[in-house]
């Protein structure tokens, strides 16, 4: 018994430390007053920059309606910002390269997270819940020999 009781107090102690110690995060802007980031999804790699102001996005030099010119990429987009409560309160300048428009999209919206995330700390907790802030792991997967496509096999012929 004397053991257990020893025991319960070693994890008393240990949990009381870790939460003695919260980790403290500080905004990083550089001296413009922007918030860098990268994102990745797929194949796409986005490098975004964030700073106060009126909402405007450009990716690549476009305004974000010519470049996503489909409403489902500009939704994707913009979910970190809904999330945050942040609609119209930032500017985003991104250059993104590889893959699709549909991953380019995913690494805009993460790469502006982790950005966001930057900018004003106290918003990671609502960030991390939506799943913005973590990088989905998921890549095509390659062909392999004697199959149509990674995982389809050639149609079978009896004769």
């Amino acid at each position: 018994m004397a053991d257990l009781q020893d025991l319960k107090e070693l994890t008393g102690e240990a949990t009381a430390a870790a939460e003695a110690a919260p980790v403290e995060r500080t905004a990083v802007k550089d001296e413009q007053g922007r918030s860098y980031a990268t994102g990745k999804r797929k194949d796409a790699v986005a490098r975004v920059w964030i700073k106060p102001g009126s909402g405007k996005i450009t990716v690549n030099g476009r305004d974000q309606e010519v470049y996503f010119a489909r409403p489902t990429l500009r939704l994707i987009v913009n979910q970190p910002f809904q999330v945050a409560g942040r609609e119209n309160q930032y500017d985003v300048v991104a250059t993104v390269k590889g893959g699709g428009l549909s991953g380019q999209a995913g690494a805009v919206k993460h790469g502006i997270s982790q950005a966001i995330q930057l900018a004003e700390p106290e918003l990671r907790g609502a960030l991390k819940a939506a799943g913005f802030l973590t990088r989905d792991s998921r890549v095509v997967e390659r062909k392999k020999y004697g199959k149509a496509k990674a995982r389809r096999s050639f149609q079978f012929s009896k004769r």
